[in-house]
């Protein structure tokens, strides 16, 4: 009895998970499409694993990840290659008075909000993804546990009041 409440319970939730990844992505969706984020359309501008991208909308969280891949190159491009930690150190240890260095301070961290912002996309569609799975594979493991149990239900055996009983079914009396 408890396995197939169990199996029962799991079926029923299986499709509140799907659901909710689902409805998890579309709004994934919904907030990246709003920011309006495309990338360059000039796949020259792009560098080689993302000209696919060219011209295209930011709207799901693997376009996030790209594009978060994009501003790294930039980032790194504009810090020398440099971490914002690296370039603020420096920028410190000058007695913060280096107007250039400022700026490529506030462009790394510019950039690294923005990646992390992206990547948080990226990652909470890979959440909804697992998520979807899991749902799938709590309604197949449901299924199967109520299959068990009904296959382990216990058998109701008929007791005959008497061997005549039996007799009068054709069945040998020993």
């Amino acid at each position: 009895m408890l396995m197939a409440l169990v199996g029962a319970g799991m079926v029923a939730a299986g499709p509140v998970l799907v659901y909710e990844g689902v409805h998890g992505q579309s709004m994934i969706t919904d907030e990246l499409t709003a920011q309006k984020i495309t990338f360059p359309a000039e796949r020259a501008q792009l560098p080689d694993g993302l000209k696919e991208y060219a011209g295209q909308q930011v709207t799901t969280g693997s376009d996030a990840k790209a594009y978060a891949d994009l501003i790294a190159e930039h980032v790194a491009k504009a810090t020398g290659g440099k971490t914002y930690s690296q370039v603020s150190e420096e920028w410190i240890a000058g007695g913060r008075k280096d107007a250039q260095l400022a700026q490529v301070r506030q462009t790394a961290f510019m950039g690294e909000t923005l990646r992390g912002s992206l990547l948080s996309a990226y990652q909470a569609e890979q959440v909804t993804w697992l998520v979807i799975g899991l749902g799938g594979l709590f309604m197949a493991l449901g299924a199967v546990a109520g299959v068990t149990a009904y296959s382990m239900r216990p058998r109701r055996i008929v007791v005959p009041a008497s061997p005549e009983a039996l007799v009068s079914r054709h069945l040998p009396v020993s």
